[in-house]
């Protein structure tokens, strides 16, 4: 009796344990730790400046696929990989190429003004569009795409950039169905591009 009143102790015990467990993980969900992120809940109304001054704004996604990517011009490394990599991707998809638009939204608009993505843009695809705004409207874009963006100050008083990395694909009408991971393997992206476009 002593033996099994010691197991439903045991037992009991384990149960309160996996509870208070799952009761843990419920309340950091609740206070930011993991928000649960759908298709649905990306892409949102916005209204920024391409590096041409025309306006371009959510309801310039709609009738053809889209891939955007956020960063800056003064990033040292994963947004010119990125953009390199997109244009090489352009250029295996060949004619098809022209049914993609493709954006690359500045996080830092304080440096990166329509005449620096300009000159930024001049050493990818030429069909690609450099995007910003004021302060607000970039802020406006990243909450609506779900995107990390944070300024990390350096000891000489000048400052990076962290970001998300991934490129966002969008179906003709302005609705998020997929993405590119960084350094994600490149047949792997150019199917997803393909099938994105309709050409697979």
């Amino acid at each position: 009796m002593t033996t099994l009143r010691a197991v439903r102790y045991l037992v009991w015990a384990a149960v309160v344990v996996l509870i208070a467990g799952v009761a843990w993980v419920i309340v950091i969900d609740r206070q930011g730790g993991a928000p649960a992120i759908t298709a649905a809940s990306i892409g949102g109304p916005f209204s920024l400046t391409d590096q041409n001054g025309n306006t371009v704004t959510d309801k310039t996604l709609l009738g053809h696929p889209t891939a955007i990517f956020f960063g800056y011009t003064f990033c040292p490394d994963v947004c010119p990989t990125t953009l390199a990599d997109l244009t090489l991707l352009m250029e295996e998809l060949g004619p098809d190429a022209d049914k993609l638009k493709v954006y690359f939204v500045t996080v830092d608009p304080e440096r990166d003004n329509q005449e620096t993505l300009a000159a930024y843009l001049q050493a990818f695809d030429p069909r690609f569009s450099g995007l910003t705004g004021p302060r607000p409207a970039i802020d406006q874009i990243v909450k609506e795409y779900r995107v990390f963006a944070r300024k990390v100050e350096a000891d000489d008083g000048s400052y990076t950039m962290d970001h998300t990395a991934t490129v966002y694909l969008l179906n003709r009408d302005g609705k998020f169905v997929s993405s590119l991971d960084y350094h994600e393997d490149p047949k792997t992206a150019l199917a997803k591009l393909k099938n994105l476009i309709g050409t697979s």
